[in-house]
């Protein structure tokens, strides 16, 4: 389950990702939805909403340690479905981002809600999963 949940979401961020890149011109907005959402591809050299530009070795080891971690806690049997299921949501989009860095040295992002900074599949899935894990580790009884 893990492994198909984490290739599922690394496959739709890629696949998303490659599109963006071969159809989209790099800060033109696209409008998709008039006022609400555009498509604009952007070269996030930094973190989330673009914070600390330019640290690319950070963020690769940070990822890492990360992917590490989450594997690290997916181990744990006794961890219920829905930490699991949250765990691997943040483990693909971690890994999405940082195929990204590797290959280009940013990270693709190009869904733009105009009152939001630019982002992509992977932010998405990673900040669902985090509410989902926060959730889970706030009120459920089963947490480990």
């Amino acid at each position: 389950m893990i492994f198909i949940i984490v290739s599922i979401v690394i496959l739709l961020d890629q696949i998303s990702k490659f599109l963006a890149l071969r159809f989209l011109q790099l800060n033109t907005p696209v409008p998709l939805i008039k006022n609400f959402l555009n498509l604009t591809l952007v070269h996030n050299r930094g973190a989330a909403f673009g914070l600390f530009q330019d640290q690319l070795f950070l963020f690769i080891l940070v990822s890492f340690f990360a992917i590490g971690l989450i594997f690290y806690n997916l181990r744990n049997k006794a961890n219920s479905i829905l930490l699991k299921v949250s765990l691997s949501l943040i483990l693909g989009g971690a890994a999405g981002n940082l195929i990204d860095r590797l290959r280009f040295g940013y990270v693709v992002d190009f869904l733009d809600l105009r009152v939001w900074p630019v982002f992509n599949i992977a932010d998405s899935v990673i900040t669902i999963a985090a509410f989902v894990l926060a959730w889970e580790l706030l009120f459920s009884k089963n947490v480990a």
